[in-house]
């Protein structure tokens, strides 16, 4: 019989050699600035070459103001994912400003990518999750300077409960965590409203209402 320690020799080596390359970038260099005049790839953006790197790639004022208001949310959104901050590349990090105007809401999405953990700056908002293996639904009122945490890939919303507008910061653990709103992908593109309104139960009256307020689809980025 093998010695033990010839065994596991033998089973790592060929388990590391599956790692992505990008999992093993940064032990090999301090860092992988994206560039962003190449294809993004599924291991990251190639790197900017080194000698052309500056501070300027390390800092960001992708959240120093509000984004644009989305209709019909009543909420604006603001980047720092890899496209708005190329220094984040391989580093397995992003963020977010949210701006809940009072009645304002942040539908029901995932990030299908990366966990989400949400700073409220002014308050109160509720924000909550819903769990893929139970369906349950966990919420709270979340006020200022107060935490909360979205599990990667779970459906999650927040919305403003106040008479002034709540202001949130969120940070991922993905430099691209990827967007789906719900709203979009059931109303926001050519499914035929039959095929809508069987699969959610919705009349076709209703499902032509909201297909036209959601089509064309547009996911911010």
């Amino acid at each position: 019989m093998a010695p033990k320690a010839a065994v596991i020799h033998l089973v790592l080596v060929p388990l590391l050699s599956l790692l992505p390359f990008s999992s093993l970038a940064l032990t090999q260099q301090d860092f992988c600035v994206a560039n962003l005049l190449l294809p993004d790839t599924p291991s990251g953006y190639p790197c900017k070459p080194k000698l052309l790197v500056t501070a300027n790639d390390f800092y960001s004022r992708a959240l120093s103001e509000p984004g644009p208001v989305i209709a019909p949310f009543n909420t604006g959104l603001t980047s720092a994912f890899v496209r708005q901050f190329p220094g984040m590349n391989g580093l397995g990090l992003g963020a977010t400003r949210v701006d809940i105007h009072p009645g304002g809401v942040v539908p029901l999405h995932t990030h299908p990518e990366g966990s989400e953990l949400l700073i409220v700056i002014e308050g109160p908002l509720v924000a909550g999750f819903i769990s893929a293996d139970t369906n349950t639904v966990y919420t709270k009122t979340v006020n200022k300077y107060e935490l909360f945490v979205f599990p990667q890939g779970l459906l999650h919303f927040q919305y403003n409960v106040g008479n002034t507008t709540a202001v949130a910061f969120a940070a991922y653990s993905s430099s691209n965590a990827g967007l789906q709103i719900t709203d979009y992908a059931l109303f926001g593109n050519l499914l035929p409203v039959e095929t809508v309104s069987k699969t959610t139960f919705l009349s076709e009256q209703e499902v032509r209402k909201l297909k036209a307020l959601f089509f064309p689809s547009f996911v911010p980025n």
